[in-house]
Parts: structure tokens; sequence; C-alpha cells
């Protein structure tokens, strides 16, 4: 069973019951906005939520039933959960480290880690008897959306912009979503805060700025990437743990995560948190002090869409603050030749905003902040397949050949430096 007591703002500490709130701490809401985040009973968590206990229990998210929201047993699953985490020898030799492993989110059902979200956040729609799920979003966020909303039974309203990416967007309308483009960001949020208010839409993501972040229920599905990786690796944390942020849904869920094995004493240790970031909003707040998040416009144009928003949240800020990790600012420029090493490298072709990470990463070793010896987990937030115009756009042209077999061993030669063993 859930031991979920209520919310409580990530900032000021403020209570709040059981309740469909999804727009942030209203003490915090001048000074700084802040989400809300799930607590729970954690002593009591503890009689069932051991590393003994796990064991017989079968693969999945609803495996860590204690600490996620109630009636995730009940939830309607797609299979979620349980993705590989894969040791990069090959890419982490370039990077002079022995320990880089890849939490490869590209294998949950719809193809990212928004998976996660959408799973904990539909059971609590079905709690909340909500008459549909909206979702503002250009990408992922809607489209595991809309996959969970239909295997809810819940209508799904998508509100995207003009010119998002294709691949994604058709994914959406294959799950049944009724997809609906605006002009602005500005358009779609008020869309959808309109539709919150009035006519009992449950949201999965943010919709008024500045952000708070996601479906504080929602992102407590996040929370199930830290216990994987922990058990994973026989239940020791890493040293780093670096993702691409938008919002830090991922990014706190995952810190918090970390925090509940060990107030349980499941770990020893946490890990420092890393924020690969395109504006700098949160290296920026660090390097202030301040809780207030600034506004700093995204480079354009951009090929990592689903993390170029121009300000972050104190949700983010808080993850970082909390565990002594930095925000590294990616650029465009390095991401489709990370994306094809990683490829090559290792197999696993992912979307262009998830190597803002590995950026990250190889920053952070150039500059000795990350040692040889360390543990790191960058985690692969989606699919290449989720967007293919970027990576085709920058692919060389295919060579074309008759059926002559010097012709092809030349071209094999001339083209990819290939030659064949006789």
């Amino acid at each position: 069973m859930s031991h979920l007591t209520g919310l409580s703002c990530i900032r000021c500490n403020a209570s709040f019951g059981i309740e469909p709130r999804f727009d942030g701490c209203p003490e915090c809401r001048r000074e700084a906005p802040a989400n809300l985040t799930p607590r729970y009973d954690i002593d009591a968590a503890a009689g069932g939520f051991s590393v003994e206990s796990l064991r017989d229990r079968p693969p999945g998210m609803r495996r860590y039933r204690e600490l996620l929201p109630p009636d995730i047993r009940d939830a309607a699953t797609l299979g979620e959960g349980e993705t590989p985490l894969l040791h990069c020898e090959r890419y982490g030799g370039r990077l002079g480290l022995e320990r880089l492993f890849l939490k490869d989110e590209s294998q949950n059902p719809s193809g990212s880690f928004k998976d996660r979200l959408a799973f904990a956040a539909m059971a609590m729609a079905k709690r909340f008897e909500a008459r549909a799920v909206g979702v503002s979003s250009t990408g992922n966020a809607g489209a595991a959306a809309a996959a969970y909303a239909a295997r809810a039974g819940l209508p799904c309203i998508v509100l995207t912009v003009q010119g998002a990416a294709s691949a994604i967007v058709t994914q959406m309308q294959a799950y049944g979503a009724m997809v609906v483009a605006t002009r602005t960001k500005a358009d779609r949020w008020k869309l959808l805060q309109t539709g919150v208010a009035e006519w009992g839409w449950y949201p999965t993501s943010p919709y008024f700025g500045p952000p708070v972040g996601s479906n504080p229920y929602g992102v407590d599905g996040y929370k199930t990437l830290a216990y994987e990786v922990c058990e994973q690796m026989d239940w020791e944390a890493p040293d780093w743990c670096v993702l691409p942020v938008a919002y830090g849904d991922a990014l706190f869920g995952m810190w918090k995560g970390f925090g509940e094995l060990a107030r349980l004493g499941v770990i020893r240790k946490r890990p420092r948190m890393v924020a690969a970031e395109m504006a700098g909003c949160l290296a920026a707040a660090l390097a202030s002090g301040e809780d207030a998040i600034p506004e700093i416009p995204a480079p354009t144009p951009y090929v990592a869409g689903s993390i170029s928003v121009n300000q972050s949240t104190y949700q983010a800020l808080h993850a970082l603050r909390a565990s002594g990790g930095p925000a590294v600012l990616a650029r465009n420029d390095e991401l489709l030749g990370l994306q094809r090493d990683l490829a090559a490298d290792e197999g696993v072709y992912a979307e262009p905003s998830s190597l803002a990470a590995l950026a990250a990463v190889g920053r952070l070793c150039q500059e000795g902040r990350i040692g040889g010896s360390d543990t790191v987990v960058v985690v692969n937030t989606a699919s290449g397949l989720k967007d293919t115009a970027a990576t085709a756009g920058a692919a060389p042209e295919i060579p074309i050949v008759d059926g002559h077999t010097a012709q092809f061993l030349a071209t094999l030669r001339d083209a990819y430096g290939y030659r064949a063993e006789t």
C-alpha cells in the first residue's frame, strides 16, 4: 500500500492535503514560484519497502508501491520501467572514465522517460475523477500522456505549437489524442489553464509562467529512476547522476528518490546531480545565490528542442544545491556529433536533447571535476527515432553502387574507410 500523506512545498515546506493542486505553492508564488511534492510516511513505508521484499516482486514501477501515489497497483500500465543500465566502456574510454553508465529510457513503451510521469499521474487522475487529460507539449510529454490516457480510457487533449517534430506529433495522434497546435507557447498555456479551471481537465504538464514543474504526483514517478539505478548497481548510488534539463522534473524526482533510499538505510550515500541545460538559467541562479530563476533566451535555431526553454524551475535548483552539483551549458553544435559517437560506440541512438548530458560529462571531465574512477550515470531520456530530421540533415549522402564487386569494395573504402579482409 501507498504511504502518501499529503503534499508539501519544496521551498518553504508548507503542507497540503492529498489534493489536485498543480499551480505550486501559493506562499512562494510571488518571491520564487515553487512546485509541491508528495509527502510520505517513510517510517511506515520501511515496513514493506526493503531490499528483501523487492526480490519477490515482479518488475516495473509498481514494485515500489509504498513510495508512489495510491492505487498504483491498479493503475493503467504499459510495462514501463525496468529500463537497462548499460556500461559504456568504449564511449567512457573516450573520456577516460572506467565506470560510465547509461540509463536507457528509450526502452520505455512510448520511447521516453516521460512514461514514468504519465504512469504515476494517470493513477491520480482516476482518483480525482478527471474528465479528461490535458497536456502542453511539443514532444515526449504529449506522446506519453496520450499513450497512458488511452490505456486508462480517458480523453486526452494535447496543445502543441506549429512546427513541432512531426514524428512525435504523429505518435500522439496514433494514440487517439486530440492534438491542436497554437501559434505561441503563451496561447497553449492559456487554453490548458482554462481547461483545468473550468472543464475538469487533469494536467500532466506545466501550464503557466514562471513555471514550477509538472504534475507533482507525476514527478514522483521519476523517483523510480533512482530506485532502479541503485538496485541495478547492487544498492550502491553512483557518484554523479547527469540529466538533460528543461523544467527539471526528472532531476528533482531522482534526487528525491535517492534521498528516500538513504532515509530507509538502503544506500550509504547520494550522488551529485548535474543539470545539462541549453540557456544557462540554472547556472546563473547558482552563481547569484537567488531562489528566483532568471529568464534567459535559449539559443536558436536549436536541435535540442525538448530542453531549449528560457526558464527552468526552483525544483531543479533545489536538487543541484542540495546535492552539491553544477549546471553545465551544452552547445547546439556539439550534440549531433555526440549522437553519432554514442550510436557508433554503444549502439544507442539517442534523441539530440539527451546528448546534452554527455556534453556535460565531457566538460566536467576536462575540468577535472569528474575523476576517471568515479561512477557516472547518464540518463538517456528518449530515442533518436522521436526526431530524425536533425540526424538526417547532418548525415552524409548514401553512395549508390551497381552489382560489381570491385566497385562495391572501392566505395566502402572511399566513403567509409573500410577494407574487407580476404
